[in-house]
């Protein structure tokens, strides 16, 4: 600014300059006419303006250097005349400010005017001259042009400062120009030239840079300036994105605004004197809305959790001044952050406040400035299309999913906020734990802003990122449901570039702890806006990113694909919202029914041009095949399933065709109810109609709507729409087809007067629909399968193999070219074919085995069929072939068979060429076509029984394993299993029961003597152990299938049914597991009866937790659909079981072994005991001491000590429950043949009177639930520790040589009983060794840890916490997980969030296979009632108050049915595993007592471990057992001996001995009742 001096010292320096410039001439002014007028005579206007024209260029043309400034006295004293510059002619007033300007210049630094005369002049230039110029098409723009370059260039307008009044002034003039920059003081539309606007601002910051201080009201109208970048209403949802298509990309701001860049130019080019105006601009708004002391509060934790709002606080109206402020500076931080160093700590220690709101607006604040997010709010977020083709590449630079741009929007920030300011960012990320959960969300959000937009660009270290990361991870398993879903929506904001550069080095869906897990654990979180989010986010992620998956990218591979195995897992939650979600995710996320979107055709001007793109368009469009991609990733997705995912998936693909016909009877009904117009049967019509809409709405989560909806749409009677649904449903109808019918119904519903029903109709559709495995797919699958393109070759094998067995129909316009390339790959007997070429095969037979006429009856395929069955790869393509040949079941089938047999009967001995190939075909054969084999069955039997089974080629040595992979079996192990299904086919295929059960005697032995031999039939040779094992599980399988036959179920006798039961319990997994698989699987088929259900329960040692798991929710499943029935099949099996277990060859009258019997009942009643049955139950245990053991003779009382057991633990789990128990008043039958009444009234009486447990038992069974929960506790806590899953191990028993003939006990010499001080782990070791009471129990379980650890190793531990709700009665059938286990090679200790079990069928009958008669026979209660004698009275506690915990949506504590998948029976079914707060605080205030005496348990885990090994038992099995898993024996650890507890020692003793049983008792391994030892790590790796 030029300085301002006084006149006399003006007038020396003129005359020294006058001295120095003697030379020069000096210039005087030459214009000398009148320029005011006296009162009365003015001037004329166009005179007026002439003179003043004149006068102004002959300013304008005069140097400062040269002009006498006296010459200018007179003319300035005009110019700043009232008649000039209040002139009323715009003219006048524009050339008289431009004389003014001009004389300021030539006079500077001397203004020539009075201070008057100055406000006067500024006054013309703020309210007249500076608005024209915002009119370019006013006449005299030049000469305002030329008076606002003066006052910027000169400085001039500084001597406005000075002027009285010059706040008015100021204000004006800020507002005047910022106004009208932004055009809303522009007269015209025309824009504002860009030289006057630099001018203009170059004008205000000459004011601001000169001025002292600025009236707060101008700083208000620059700070106003910013706020124009905020959209209209901003702040209120300021999340929410309309979607701008193309056209409208147009309209989005490409720059700031004009008087926004103004003010921010002003900022960047005056920051230290901006900086101390805006300080005291906030500090006045800041501080005078909050008023609060900078107290620190708010972490999680506080004494006052209630407390949230502290002091009153700020007002409503303070409140919003606040917010106005805030998003003000959001936005200067974007635009000048340095201007905000002052005001930042004011914002931070706003974090400290206590009152809620103003933490969270400054949370908000805080994290959008480090983000450079400004008032318009966070850029849209990305587009994840999941039906977009070509899919996104990581590397491809020329498809971004970045919208277009709008400048606003557009996170920036021009410093490190982090490194600037590291105090307050450090305070903001400590707001992560703060107690409220509205700044929680705030944070998770803010946290996902800064990550997405790398910090506004600026970039973050590597410790920021990485907290950031971690505390993103944290808040999706935050307790507060709007806290996680915050989260999840903080991710949707990243690109899914950024996602896998971002967040995916933290860890894939598969890491437990990283953000992509605990955002898939989110899938199952109990609030259902949180699952939506999370599943269809990861969702969109995964179709995303298929096209890297396909192409092998690691990163993306590790980050996602295990994401559609998280999806579809969900399904074993059981949750009928979820099913429902999870349909929606599958065909509108992972395989879009629009993916992939035609290709558009494009559209030239140019008629060569179009030629010429026409044809590169129609060849483009032949290699764009769009049943091809979609197959592509039906595949892709199929293979990224995990075991329990694509079992899942097979499962839902399967229901496909049940509810095809569901939907298809709907249909039907609904034509006949005419929309409520019947002539006939009208009752009866409505009746199925509204039994049809009863059974689809079961499938929905909202019942009562569903079936509303349902019978509104059969009301609208909409032909059109019905066909639609024909369509939909059709397997014979193409994709393309299927699609368009659902599209068109969609819209025809959503226009229709209830658009509501598309709720229900649309999930129905889905599941019903042809939408995955569609015939229009089949093509391609089988190209993949041939060719294994992209590794995707083995997947398309199963999905051929699924779609055959559960849906052959697709096969119907593919099955032409199926048998011509089965006919091109024909085998001979020098050359072998493909083994794929088995798979194809496999699904000719399911086809021809519903469509037997469709199958080619030519000779030449014929003879194909037969090569097959000779001579084809892998043998079981024998099976395939002969099914294919004897489809067609007619005289021209049966002389193929029949020539078959003679060429494999031909030259057929063992060992011989293709021997399996032919064993195969006669085990075949002899099921489908027993006439044939007739005139050859003494061949045959021959063959398979004296050549095959009974004798043993193969060395059986020490080393052999116990089980060995099916590609690992060897020919001999084949042929064996092949042979023993030869003799079970000849017996099935028997139409005369008499005959057949004539028959079966031989067979049935045998299959019976291998499982008591264990797999051993050959008198004369020992038979290697892996074929021992499936020999022995082969034979329970089949014994199984066979009594799926009525006729042959009745051969099974109750000594027959136990050693089959007994099964469960062998020592080698594969059996155990094989044999449970296959009794699930008839069982949910409802092919055996319900006594097999027993059977199951025997599973309570199994060692597998991850497989008991699954049975345990198995059998909760089966239960609930019992109930929902009226079918008490499980409560009529407790007598089943109590007669099992009283014959258990591990049965004992000992107390502690009696305990062990206990957790057989609690496992029963843990998983099928409800409030409601808990008294049947009791009345079924009760009564089976009432009667005599059929199978024990008179003297055993085996089953009135474990019914007075059973009845024990009734009481104390009902204690424990704290359930009401309500006696039930009917009678309950005994099954026929395992009990017989009582012979008199006097044996009645003393059996109700005598209590057949010992003494004792009470404290036992109280001991055994509370460890039970002590562990449940315990597990809790591990689950929290994240800690990484610990190599598997095995567990390696001594098994015993079998003695075939067991032998009289040995009388055991007198052992001397060694103190506690005296005993080492070496007399533990031995103590079974030396002179044991009972010869069977020589081997003592053994596992590679010491027992605490080994059942330590069985807690899952979890890094994250699920929220789907859950009550205590599912954690109380965890008693046994973990306890004692042993890791077996390839299970981990890692976290199993779920459990799986077999569905049922949708049509269960009212009875299974007519199962009551037997079942439910009764034994009358002759023995007690008749005679006299008085029960027992049931001694049950009425607890106080009636607990709520057993009342949650899936009943008593119980997993409910996949309710949609009932017709399914494979299909297992989770319950989540995580466990509720509130129930643990309550099992810990019931247990007080027991907590205080184990206080120190978790200062010395050392203590606590063998204060357990007398409590919990290892996992126990039958003859060695799951525990006995490989035969070796073990070390003793060095741990610290206990002293034996009287009257026990660590074996049996004799008295089970001398136990009399019908069941062969062949020789045991211990179960685990003396401790196991272990090796240390070297000698396990030496062995």
């Amino acid at each position: 600014m030029a300085p301002r001096r006084s006149a006399a010292a003006a007038a020396a320096e003129e005359e020294e300059q006058q001295h120095e410039h003697d030379g020069e001439t000096v210039t005087t002014l030459q214009f000398n006419e009148a320029l005011t007028w006296r009162p009365g005579k003015p001037i004329p206007i166009d005179q007026l303006l002439k003179r003043l024209n004149r006068l102004s260029k002959e300013l304008s043309e005069m140097d400062q250097e040269a002009i006498d400034p006296n010459s200018l006295t007179k003319v300035a004293k005009e110019v700043a005349s009232h008649q000039l510059l209040n002139h009323k002619d715009k003219g006048v007033r524009a050339y008289t400010a431009c004389c003014v300007v001009d004389i300021l210049r030539l006079c500077a630094p001397n203004a020539p005017f009075t201070p008057s005369q100055l406000k006067d002049i500024f006054n013309l230039s703020v309210t007249s001259i500076i608005p024209a110029l915002f009119d370019p098409s006013n006449p005299y723009n030049n000469q305002h042009k030329y008076v606002l370059r003066s006052f910027a260039e000169l400085k001039s307008i500084v001597l406005l400062l000075d002027v009285e009044g010059s706040e008015t002034l100021l204000l004006h003039l800020f507002s005047t120009i910022f106004d009208g920059v932004s055009g809303s003081k522009s007269t015209s539309r025309e824009q504002v030239a860009k030289d006057v606007e630099f001018t203009m601002q170059e004008l205000l910051g000459v004011l601001i840079d000169d001025a002292a201080s600025l009236p707060a009201k101008v700083v208000d109208v620059i700070m106003a300036q910013f706020l124009r970048a905020a959209a209209p209403g901003g702040g209120k949802e300021r999340h929410d994105h309309v979607p701008i298509d193309d056209n409208q990309a147009t309209l989005l701001l490409k720059e700031e605004p004009e008087a926004y860049q103004m003010a921010k130019n002003i900022c960047q080019l005056y920051p230290e004197k901006m900086a101390r105006f805006v300080s005291q601009y906030f500090s006045d708004v800041i501080v005078d809305a909050a008023g609060f002391v900078g107290k620190p509060n708010g972490h999680r934790g506080g004494d006052d959790e209630d407390d949230e709002d502290g002091h009153a606080g700020p007002s409503e109206s303070d409140l919003k001044e606040l917010r106005k402020a805030h998003t003000l500076i959001r936005e200067i931080w974007k635009a000048a952050p340095m201007i905000l160093q002052n005001v930042v700590p004011q914002v931070d220690a706003e974090l400290s406040a206590d009152h809620v709101h103003l933490r969270q607006l400054a949370a908000e604040t805080i994290g959008d400035m480090i983000s450079g997010i400004g008032a318009a709010g966070p850029p849209p977020p990305p587009t994840l299309d999941p039906a977009a083709y070509p899919p996104l590449r990581l590397d491809d630079e020329d498809r971004t999913e970045t919208p277009v741009a709008n400048i606003l929007t557009t996170p920036l920030s021009a410093i490190s906020f982090s490194q600037t300011h590291p105090a307050t960012f450090n305070n903001f990320l400590k707001r992560k734990h703060d107690k409220a959960g509205a700044i929680r969300a705030v944070w998770a959000t803010a946290a996902g802003y800064i990550l997405s937009t790398s910090a506004g660009g600026i970039g973050l270290s590597r410790e920021d990122e990485t907290a950031l990361v971690q505390g993103l991870a944290e808040k999706l398993a935050d307790s507060d449901e709007k806290v996680r879903l915050a989260a999840v929506k903080a991710i949707e904001c990243f690109r899914f570039q950024d996602i896998i550069m971002k967040l995916a080095p933290n860890g894939g869906v598969n890491k437990a702890g990283s953000v992509l897990a605990t955002l898939a654990d989110r899938c199952r979180d109990r609030k259902p806006a949180v699952r939506v989010a999370a599943m269809s986010l990861l969702a969109r992620l995964w179709a995303v990113g298929t096209g890297e998956l396909l192409a092998g990218h690691e990163a993306v591979k590790a980050a996602l694909s295990g994401v559609p195995s998280r999806i579809y897992n969900v399904i074993y939650a059981n949750d009928l919202e979820l099913n429902v979600l999870l349909d929606r995710v599958i065909y509108e996320c992972l395989v879009p029914l629009a993916y992939p979107p035609p290709r558009k055709s494009s559209k030239n001007a140019n008629g060569n041009s179009q030629s010429q793109s026409q044809s590169q368009s129609q060849s483009a469009s032949a290699n764009f095949d769009q049943d091809a991609i979609r197959a592509e990733r039906i595949l892709l997705l199929a293979q990224s399933l995990d075991t329990g995912a694509k079992k899942a998936f097979f499962a839902l693909q399967g229901r496909q065709t049940p509810m095809a016909g569901y939907m298809e009877a709907l249909l039907k009904f609904c034509d006949q109810y005419n929309g409520g117009v019947m002539d006939e049967d009208a009752d009866k019509k409505t009746a199925q109609l509204e039994k049809t809409a009863k059974y689809l709405a079961q499938l929905l989560p909202d019942e009562p709507k569903a079936r509303s909806d349902i019978l509104k749409f059969a009301k609208f009677n909409d032909r059109r729409n019905y066909n639609l649904i024909k369509y939909v449903i059709g397997a014979e109808h193409d994709f393309k087809t299927v699609h368009k019918a659902l599209k068109e119904l969609i819209k025809r519903v959503q226009s229709s007067k209830d658009p509501s029903i598309l709720d229900t109709l649309l999930p129905l559709l889905y599941r019903a629909g042809c939408l995955m495995f569609n015939r229009s797919h089949l093509a391609t699958i089988m190209d993949y399968s041939k060719s294994d393109k992209d590794g995707l070759g083995a997947i398309a094998h199963e999905i051929l193999n699924e779609i055959s067995q559960r849906n052959p129909t697709l096969f119907k316009t593919h099955i032409g070219q199926l048998c011509k390339d089965l006919v091109d790959q024909a085998p001979s007997p020098t050359s072998a074919n493909d083994p794929i070429v088995a798979e194809t095969l496999k699904a000719c037979s399911s086809y021809a085995q519903k469509y037997p006429k469709d199958i080619p009856v030519d000779r030449d395929f014929a003879r194909t069929l037969i090569s097959y069955a000779l001579y084809g790869r892998p043998p079981k393509a024998a099976k395939y072939a002969v099914n294919i040949l004897t489809s067609p079941n007619d005289d021209r089938s049966m002389v193929s068979g029949t020539d078959l047999l003679q060429q494999t009967l031909k030259d057929w001995t063992y060992g011989s060429a293709h021997f399996l190939n032919k064993l195969a075909t006669v085990s075949q054969l002899e099921l489908l076509a027993p006439k044939i084999t007739e005139e050859a069955e003494d061949s045959i039997l021959n063959m398979t029984v004296q050549q095959i089974l009974l004798k043993v080629r193969t060395e059986a040595r020490e080393s052999d394993a116990d089980w060995v992979e099916d590609a690992d079996v060897d020919e001999e192990c084949q042929a064996k299993c092949l042979a023993l299904k030869t003799l079970v086919n000849r017996l099935r295929s028997m139409e005369d029961e008499t005959e057949a059960k004539e028959k079966a005697k031989p067979v049935w032995k045998m299959l019976r003597q291998l499982i008591v031999e264990k797999g051993e039939i050959c008198k004369t040779k020992n038979t290697p152990k892996h074929h021992k094992a499936r020999l022995r599980l082969l034979a329970a399988q089949l014994l199984l299938k066979l009594c799926t036959q009525k006729h042959f179920d009745e051969l099974l006798t109750a000594q027959d049914f136990n050693i089959l039961a007994f099964t469960t319990q062998d020592a080698v997994q594969e059996v155990r597991h094989g044999f449970v698989q296959k009794l699930q699987k008839y069982l949910a088929d409802n092919r055996l009866k319900s006594r097999y259900y027993t059977i199951i329960f025997l599973m309570a040692f199994e060692p597998n937790t991850e497989f008991k798991q699954r049975v345990e929710t198995w059998i909760r499943s089966r239960a609930r659909y019992f109930r929902e029935t009226k079918q008490p099949f499980f409560e009529a099996n407790m007598p089943r079981l109590l007669s099992l277990l009283a014959h258990h060859p591990d049965y004992s009258p000992e107390l502690d072994e009696l305990v062990d019997h206990a957790r057989y009942i609690l496992f029963y009643i843990g998983l099928v005991a409800t409030e409601a049955n808990l008294g049947q139950i009791y009345k079924y245990a009760e009564r089976v001491k009432q009667t005599q053991d059929a199978l024990g003779g008179k003297e055993s009382n085996n089953h009135r000590v474990l019914s007075d057991l059973a009845q024990a633990v009734i009481r104390k789990w009902q204690e424990k429950k704290n359930w009401v128990f309500s006696a039930y008043p009917g009678k309950v039958g005994l099954p026929v043949g395992l009990y017989l009444a009582l012979q008199s009234h006097d044996e009645a009486q003393q059996v109700a009177e005598t209590q057949y447990c010992p003494e004792g038992i009470d404290e036992k069974l109280e001991e055994l639930l509370r460890a039970m929960d002590r562990k449940k506790k315990r597990k809790s806590a591990h689950d929290g520790d994240g800690d990484a899953p610990q190599a598997a191990k095995k567990a390696r028993v001594a098994v015993p040589k079998i003695t075939r003939e067991p032998k009289e006990p040995r009388v055991p010499k007198p052992v001397k009983q060694k103190t506690a001080a005296s005993s080492s782990a070496k007399a533990k070791k031995t103590a079974a060794a030396t002179t044991p009471k009972r010869k069977k129990k020589e081997a003592t379980s053994s596992s590679p840890v010491d027992d605490a650890n080994r059942r330590r190793s069985g807690r899952a531990r979890r890094t994250n916490t699920s929220y789907i709700e859950r009550d205590d009665d599912e954690d109380d059938e965890e008693m046994l997980d973990g306890v004692a286990q042993w890791d077996y090679e390839g299970n981990s200790d890692e976290d199993e969030d779920e459990d799986m079990h077999d569905e049922s069928s949708a049509e269960e009958p009212e009875t299974a296979d007519g199962d009551k008669e037997d079942a439910e026979s009764e034994v009358e209660d002759k023995g007690a009632h008749e005679n006299g004698a008085k029960p027992k009275a049931t001694p049950a506690k009425k607890p106080t108050k009636k607990t709520t915990a057993a009342k949650e949506k899936n009943g008593d504590g119980e997993d409910s049915d996949l309710s949609d998948l009932s017709e399914l029976s494979d299909v297992e079914v989770d319950e989540d595993k995580d466990e509720d707060k509130a129930e643990e605080e309550k099992d810990e205030q019931e247990e007080g007592d027991e907590e205080k005496e184990d206080g120190d348990e978790e200062k010395d885990e050392d203590v606590e471990e063998e204060e357990e090994q007398e409590e919990e038992p290892a996992p126990r099995t039958r003859r060695g057992g799951a525990a006995a898993a490989n035969g070796r024996k073990a070390k003793a650890p060095p741990a610290k001996p206990k002293p034996t507890p009287k009257g026990k020692t660590t074996t049996r003793g004799a008295a089970a001995a001398k136990k009399s049983s019908p069941v062969p008792a062949p020789t045991r391994a211990t179960r685990g009742r003396t401790r196991a030892t272990a090796k240390t790590n070297d000698e396990m790796d030496e062995d």
